[in-house]
């Protein structure tokens, strides 16, 4: 068997084993990272005497989303040009510092550094090296499932981390909880950090297209991210991913709470719970079917379930239908799957219209939408209940958000390569 130093075509059996220990090292430093959407729960055990408000409650979590999304920018060109091993180490340090240093404060602001900014950017560095590596294994064809399982760790961490982290707090209170989360999760992650490499200089996945002109995989386009920028198919997909995003972060942010106070139920972090498994299961399933009916078609689809699944949500008042378990169970976990696939899909996208070598960076660009999306809508969530003791707002303007991304899906396309533009 032909080992993988730097031959252009490797053995399929070593290339596939490689390429495998990568995606399931980068799965379970998402399945770690992934105490974020866990936060309806974390929140739920702040101390009465501490005093918070909802948008203080709020805050620690949008906090995290916006600076997780515009780490994701220095980190993807770290990764491109260090590796991924230092990038995802390092992502690990802060997340377990983060999340330390908050269990030592009661105060919203604490929250807000060791949670919101530390663990927010240890997120952001682990997860911009957890997907480029894994999808440089395979060929074009499968990019969609890698990313998808992948990134799917990230949504199934609630499945463990929310009974969890309501055991802790239940049983140690909030910051005993914080603290030791914050020291596994910074063990867990470093540790599979040190399995993460990229193929070797001229490797091509077994089943890839065949070379096209000068050696190179046939239709390949690679932008540097000045170039994407230049793009306008860039801010449509910018748009599209903070509107998608933000809406499941929103209510992902306060499901909690929603299933408590307006649905009369004390299943909030089970329904975390449901959700996630949605989270998880989505991401695989969209960019598995992405892969065979398109990207767009996928989206469109998405976008659409999402703003009804959140329109029946916000009818599940106490007493009614909609508010029963089982149907409860059933709008988590199908907002969790229309969720997770934006975070299988745009990585997808990106780099079908912006290529694989700049790949860590491009994706970091337009992951911001994904938190500046979570950071309005969660924010918004928190104002409006605190002003009208309802949610009904935040949800309506997040469905018309989802039903404006689908009518984009309508009219946006790959863009041009560089060297077609000039000649034009």
């Amino acid at each position: 068997m032909s080992s993988l130093s730097g031959n252009s075509v490797a053995a399929p059996a070593a290339s596939n084993r490689s390429g495998w220990i990568v995606t399931l090292a980068g799965t379970g430093i998402n399945l770690a990272l992934g105490i974020l959407y866990t936060w309806s729960v974390i929140s739920k055990g702040v101390p009465e005497d501490w005093n918070w408000s909802e948008t203080a409650k709020s805050l620690p979590y949008a906090v995290a989303c916006l600076t997780f999304s515009l780490i994701m920018v220095p980190a993807g060109r770290m990764q491109d040009r260090m590796g991924p091993r230092i990038v995802a180490t390092l992502g690990g340090l802060l997340v377990g510092a983060g999340m330390v240093l908050a269990s030592f404060t009661t105060s919203p602001v604490g929250y807000i550094l060791g949670f919101g900014l530390l663990a927010g950017a240890g997120i952001g560095f682990g997860y911009a090296s957890a997907t480029p590596p894994a999808v440089k294994w395979f060929p074009a064809a499968r990019t969609g499932l890698i990313a998808g399982v992948v990134v799917s760790g990230f949504g199934l961490a609630s499945v463990y981390a929310a009974p969890l982290a309501r055991y802790l707090t239940g049983a140690f209170g909030l910051p005993a909880t914080m603290l030791w989360l914050g020291i596994g999760f910074l063990v867990v992650v470093v540790a599979l950090a040190q399995l993460l490499k990229v193929p070797p200089a001229g490797f091509v996945p077994p089943g890839s297209a065949p070379p096209g002109p000068g050696g190179a995989p046939a239709g390949r386009v690679d932008f540097t991210a000045g170039e994407m920028l230049g793009t306008w198919q860039f801010y449509v997909l910018w748009f599209m991913y903070a509107c998608g995003a933000g809406a499941g972060l929103m209510i992902i942010s306060k499901l909690n709470m929603i299933v408590d106070v307006q649905a009369g139920l004390k299943l909030g972090f089970l329904l975390v719970a449901v959700l996630a498994v949605g989270n998880g299961a989505g991401r695989i399933a969209a960019g598995t079917l992405s892969d065979r009916i398109g990207r767009k078609a996928t989206l469109f689809l998405c976008f659409v379930v999402q703003a009804v699944a959140i329109l029946l949500l916000s009818r599940a008042a106490a007493g009614s239908l909609l508010a029963a378990p089982g149907i409860l169970a059933f709008l988590s976990a199908l907002i969790g799957a229309n969720y997770g696939a934006n975070l299988a899909l745009f990585p997808a996208v990106t780099k079908d219209y912006y290529g694989l070598r700049h790949f860590g960076v491009n994706y970091g660009f337009v992951f911001t939408a994904w938190g500046l999306g979570g950071f309005m809508l969660s924010l918004l969530a928190g104002r409006v209940y605190d002003t009208y003791k309802t949610f009904d707002f935040a949800y309506y303007c997040s469905a018309g958000l989802l039903v404006a991304a689908a009518l984009v899906t309508f009219v946006v396309r790959p863009p041009r390569p560089r060297s077609e533009t000039a000649a034009s």
